[in-house]
């Protein structure tokens, strides 16, 4: 494959709103200025809030202050409740002492704002003459906007800034705690609480501000990006994919993704998690960056299909990313929690089947997966005990089978099947969305990438194990269940799982020509697992085409209906692995979905 021709930074240009974005903090003042004066004929109040997201910098609320030269300027964290009383509302849902997992947060703007606070600088803003700016999250609660700005940041960033201990988290000042725990902070709070006021507003923004990158603002007008949205909701994009090292990561990555070289290791990449990827839309000359999963509450119906939407509501259901142990070693032995456990103890819907589809494998790489044929349940998990308390090492080839593993193997991984990819091995995981449920059993005895332990979940992992996925099962059930499902001229297609217990079904279509599909109403995601480069085309002519390298994921909404897929650019096969939530409907009577 063509080293490095992967798009790090993928964009979609936006049709017919040249002028509706602005680049620096100066043009982003004025901008607001203009809109600002536009409201003031006529008024004696002009009251602008700007809503943020979490893990914004200060850089943003000193040049907007500098900039908007407002007459009255009100802080909506004067608005909160105390630390004190915000912690004793968050607290259930932390999971106390664990590290990683607590469980998904009810809690609203309301929760956090304190009802005389808010009256305070409400009456305030309403007694004040001239321009009023609110600014912090919950600020459009606090007065009714003539003007509501969004001030937005992908994920991502927000992670890289906890790590950096350059932010707080939501209510509290704890710049500079563990970002492990910041995040998980974020992941069960504080993100639900601001996605939550983002659904509620997402029609009514007059502006999105994108903070991605420091220094550099962008802003978009309300419709603009709108009708962005209602375009991308209707053809195939990408996201903005993002890569981090690992304790067991390899150095594929680098090579065909373009990636430092001087970085020790590449071990994940995430490419299509719309809760943490970003979303870029190109206005004119204008690039803005913004959290997916905007899209994912704007437009859900389109993107999803009806049936999806109805079964995960406003919610992106599919997850792919790229596990690189090549050059590197294996990844911890894990298992996934079972639907039920998964709900009852964390409080998530639905739980993280997944699989690991070979896109690349060295001549020893393997994966774990299953338990051995009559394995000793209580011998099994004694040695875990044992080998985590620092005793013997565990021997996990004594108990859990490790399959040789090829390129383009296809390995599937219901919740509560026992697994890992050993080392040497490209994957590209296919998997429901709930992705930080992860319970490991054995790490091999090596520290995480800050030198200390990393954390091992063997009560939670030992309630999910099903302990009947063992040799002939697996094999039977788990490994290479591929299939032939139709052919055409230049074309054909493979059902290659998931399995009857997962909710997703996976197809692979061989082409040296023009390869059919239709959503049928429903999203795919999909990612160029062999050949070069190929393009994604609508014979209709109802969106433009889309050029897609090797191993680049990209989603095809349920509303761009029929597509074709296509070598471009150097004539060979190529192959694309493609993901859709299953219909009600036996897989015999899917083709070409």
């Amino acid at each position: 494959m063509t080293a490095a021709a992967y798009d790090k930074h993928p964009e979609t240009a936006v049709r017919g709103t040249t002028g509706g974005a602005w680049r620096g903090w100066d043009a982003v003042a004025a901008a607001l200025r203009d809109a600002i004066a536009r409201l003031s004929r006529g008024r004696n109040r002009v009251i602008v809030a700007v809503e943020c997201a979490t893990g914004l910098l200060p850089e943003v609320r000193a040049c907007l202050a500098q900039g908007l030269r407002a007459d009255l300027w009100l802080d909506a964290s004067d608005a909160w409740v105390d630390a004190a009383a915000w912690e004793s509302r968050v607290a259930p849902y932390l999971g106390g002492d664990d590290p990683l997992f607590g469980f998904l947060s009810p809690l609203t703007i309301d929760d956090l704002l304190a009802p005389e606070r808010v009256a305070r600088l409400s009456s305030l803003a309403n007694a004040a003459r001239g321009v009023v700016v609110i600014y912090g999250t919950g600020a459009s609660r606090i007065a009714t906007p003539d003007l509501l700005v969004w001030a937005d940041l992908p994920r991502w960033e927000n992670q890289l800034r906890q790590r950096a201990g350059r932010v707080d988290s939501l209510g509290v000042r704890n710049v500079g705690e563990k970002a492990s725990l910041q995040y998980k902070r974020a992941y069960f709070v504080d993100w639900r609480v601001v996605d939550r006021v983002r659904q509620q507003t997402l029609d009514r923004w007059d502006f999105l501000l994108d903070t991605t990158k420091e220094g550099d603002p962008r802003l978009v007008a309300g419709g603009a990006l709108r009708a962005g949205l209602d375009q991308v909701a209707r053809r195939p994009f990408r996201l903005v994919p993002y890569f981090d090292p690992a304790p067991w990561g390899g150095r594929w990555m680098q090579r065909v993704c373009g990636l430092d070289p001087s970085v020790p290791n590449f071990g994940w990449c995430f490419d299509c998690v719309p809760e943490e990827n970003s979303l870029v839309l190109r206005l004119g000359d204008v690039p803005v960056e913004m959290p997916s999963i905007n899209l994912v509450f704007y437009r859900p119906v389109e993107l999803l299909g009806p049936a999806v939407h109805g079964r995960f509501g406003a919610e992106f259901p599919i997850r792919f990313d790229f596990l690189d142990t090549m050059g590197g070693g294996n990844l911890s032995l894990q298992v996934h929690p079972l639907t039920e456990y998964i709900h009852r103890t964390f409080g998530v819907a639905y739980t993280q089947d997944e699989s690991y589809y070979l896109l690349d494998a060295g001549p020893q790489a393997s994966v774990f997966l299953g338990l051995k044929t009559a394995v000793d349940q209580e011998a099994m998990l004694a040695e875990l005990e044992e080998a985590n308390r620092g005793g013997r090492r565990f021997d996990a080839a004594r108990h859990v089978n490790q399959w040789p593993a090829r390129k383009h193997d296809h390995f599937l991984i219901p919740g509560g099947t026992v697994h890992c990819s050993g080392a040497d091995a490209m994957v590209l995981e296919i998997s429901a969305t709930p992705y930080i449920f992860t319970f490991k059993l054995w790490d091999w005895g090596r520290p995480g990438l800050d030198g200390l332990p990393r954390p091992v979940n063997l009560a939670h992992g030992a309630a999910n194990i099903q302990w009947d996925r063992q040799t002939d099962w697996v094999r039977e059930n788990l490994v290479n269940r591929v299939s032939p499902v139709a052919s055409g001229d230049g074309w054909r297609e493979e059902r290659t799982g998931l399995h009857e217990l997962e909710f997703l079904e996976t197809r692979r279509h061989w082409f040296t020509g023009a390869a059919p599909h239709d959503t049928c109403g429903g999203v795919h995601v999909l990612n160029l697992v062999e050949g070069d480069e190929a393009i994604v085309e609508s014979p209709a002519g109802a969106f433009e085409p889309l050029v897609v390298h090797y191993a680049e994921t990209f989603i095809v909404p349920a509303a761009a209906g029929a597509y074709t897929i296509r070598p471009h650019g150097a004539r060979r096969e190529c192959a694309t692995i493609k993901a859709f939530v299953r219909d009600p409907l036996p897989a015999s009577a899917l083709v070409s979905r």
